[in-house]
């Protein structure tokens, strides 16, 4: 009988944005120390990078008003890279006096989304980040840049793929380390997110390629096989399946960590990801933000957790299977 597992070990790099990407979309304002407490403990679930906090305005997100504090009060675990959302120079300057590891730098690639959620055209987007790209560079600090409804937009529908790659070129010519490739509308399907990861694979593959993609339509873990299938090893998920878009109706949240990385684990990946612990903070998150959150595994246990038998069918069960041996 052949193997079904299909991962042979690969390893898969785990990006966990719940602090900031996951939070952001609560209406409860959830305390320092109670966030701090929370990516202590991510920490320790063997993710290669938690994205912690966003140096936004306070105006503009109150649920993050707490950046500095988190980020300067977190235990730091080696071997974690702790990454930050950079909207322009002034968050630049507040993120970088906090030692973080990572900027990430966010634009739209549809024009109406890029100005509904950023106020700003893209070309104005792109001309503020590249002074931002050219404040980092030459720290420690790596750059990545997050393009938002890279495969679908609420309000103009299709994003072209040559718009997109068209951004991914000008930023790689700026330094930029990563790219993530961000279904933020939850509008992406299969065979469009394989098409677009071969396009970035094969024309920038120095490029620290990430996928990050909401579950708003059900597709994020077929969305997932399908970018592995292009050879992509970096995604972004969110513990709880907290998150959202604001500007896109009906969405539901970021794709579930624990439910890819059992996904992943059952395919023969590797993840480094405790999953048990990591379930444990999920099942916490409730009583944080005030709500049930989406996780199936959560709720319905791993795959490998058996259950016992009802009393009275097995022993009926059991006598069966003595009467069949007899034969």
């Amino acid at each position: 009988m052949s193997n079904l597992k299909t991962g042979g070990g690969k390893r898969i790099f785990m990006q966990e944005v719940c602090p900031r990407d996951g939070l952001q979309n609560e209406a409860v304002f959830v305390p320092t120390a109670e966030k701090i407490a929370l990516v202590n403990r991510l920490s320790q679930c063997g993710f290669a990078k938690v994205e912690v906090t966003s140096f936004t305005s306070p105006k503009a997100i109150p649920a993050l008003s707490d950046a500095e504090e988190v980020m300067k009060g977190i235990r730091r675990t080696e071997g974690v890279e702790y990454s930050v959302l950079v909207p322009n120079m002034r968050g630049a300057e507040r993120a970088m006096a906090c030692q973080i590891d990572e900027a990430n730098l966010v634009m739209s690639a549809s024009e109406s989304h890029n100005f509904t959620n950023l106020r700003m055209g893209r070309e104005a987007s792109f001309n503020q980040l590249s002074q931002v790209i050219a404040e980092i560079k030459g720290s420690e600090v790596a750059i990545n840049v997050s393009l938002s409804a890279a495969f679908g937009c609420p309000f103009e529908g299709d994003v072209p793929e040559n718009s997109v790659m068209n951004f991914i070129d000008r930023f790689a010519s700026l330094g930029v380390r990563g790219i993530t490739l961000c279904d933020t509308t939850g509008m992406a399907y299969p065979t469009q997110v394989a098409s677009l990861c071969q396009k970035v694979k094969k024309y920038f593959p120095e490029l620290e390629t990430t996928l990050h993609f909401h579950d708003t339509r059900g597709l994020a873990l077929a969305n997932t096989l399908a970018a592995l299938s292009e050879g992509i090893d970096r995604f972004d998920a969110s513990t709880g399946g907290l998150g959202g878009c604001p500007y896109a109706p009906g969405a539901s949240g970021n794709v579930c960590t624990e439910d890819m990385v059992h996904m992943l684990t059952l395919m023969g990946y590797e993840t480094q990801v405790d999953l048990p612990r990591l379930m444990g903070i999920s099942r916490g998150l409730a009583s944080l933000i005030g709500h049930e959150v989406h996780g199936s595994v959560v709720r319905a246990g791993k795959r490998d957790d058996l259950h016992v038998m009802p009393e009275s069918l097995e022993q009926n069960f059991n006598a069966c299977r003595q009467a069949r041996e007899q034969v």
